[in-house]
């Protein structure tokens, strides 16, 4: 224990100064709150109808944008756009240690690797449990800036809400950077880690989904995988209803809340092990 204590704290000390992580973690915050807030506030204040909001009423708009929404707000970017960023973090930052042949140096001279390769795992996991507090503290604000410009009643959140949207993200969070952690341990590489990664989130796992509702035998498979199970419980918890639009990219109503955050809660323990076990039964040359 005080090995993965000591391999935390200076995964931790790595992560906390590596620009990477902070680029990343900053790019989503921005998409987040460009599409969540500056698009449709945009689309509420000027009245065009454009894709933002194109047969959304105006007050639906804008009650989407206020404090009491923000549990659904936080939660919809997270299975597509939120899940592929932090896909390339947990990727990042184990495959660029193949890469600068800092496994070799750790493995040989560190307290070993099951708990060298566990502090990562759980200095991911604080990151992760940091974009998520941090997204709900933006989208908090930016909500509460909007409502003071136009002079609403500022309702805040339920408790129970908010507390379901942050246990989500990390679900959902942490179901993808596990899974680039386990893409970057198989890959050896940061940009193969990536590219591979990013092909399976946004372009396979899309287009089994578009095949098997021709096939049965396929749309079985698709109603398990990792995207389905993300997009599920962001759904499920009202992601789909951000500014009235369905078809949010990544959000789905395939499974209910219970059986996706089940499966998500299995993903991330099993790209974990798996990746454990490579780590450990592998050379790493």
């Amino acid at each position: 224990m005080n090995a993965l204590i000591s391999s935390t704290r200076a995964e931790l000390l790595r992560l906390r100064k590596w620009p990477a992580v902070w680029v990343m973690v900053g790019v989503w915050l921005v998409l987040n709150v460009t599409f969540g807030y500056v698009f449709t506030y945009i689309t509420y204040a000027t009245g065009d109808a454009t894709a933002v909001g194109e047969g959304v009423p105006p007050a639906q708009l804008l009650a989407d944008m206020m404090p009491a929404a923000v549990p659904e707000s936080l939660i919809a970017g997270m299975p597509m756009f939120g899940g592929a960023i932090m896909l390339i973090l947990g990727g990042l930052a184990v495959g660029s240690g193949y890469g600068w042949g800092a496994w070799k140096t750790v493995f040989m001279q560190g307290p070993g690797r099951l708990s060298s390769f566990g502090g990562t795992l759980v200095a991911l996991g604080v990151i992760v449990a940091g974009a998520v507090v941090a997204t709900f503290a933006v989208d908090l604000g930016v909500s509460v800036l909007i409502a003071s410009v136009e002079s609403q009643t500022i309702v805040w959140p339920t408790l129970s809400g908010s507390a379901e949207a942050i246990g989500a993200g990390l679900l959902i969070f942490g179901m993808w950077t596990a899974a680039g952690v386990l893409v970057g341990t198989l890959a050896r590489s940061p940009a193969l880690a990536v590219g591979l990664g990013l092909v399976w989130a946004l372009v396979v796992e899309n287009l089994l989904r578009g095949v098997g509702g021709l096939l049965g035998p396929v749309e079985a498979v698709t109603d398990l995988m990792p995207g389905t199970a993300a997009g599920s419980l962001a759904g499920a918890l009202g992601g789909t209803a951000q500014s009235g639009r369905d078809g949010t990219p990544g959000v789905l109503t395939v499974l209910d809340a219970a059986p996706a955050a089940w499966l998500i809660a299995a993903y991330v323990i099993a790209f974990a092990v798996a990746a454990l076990a490579l780590v450990s039964r592998r050379d790493v040359i």
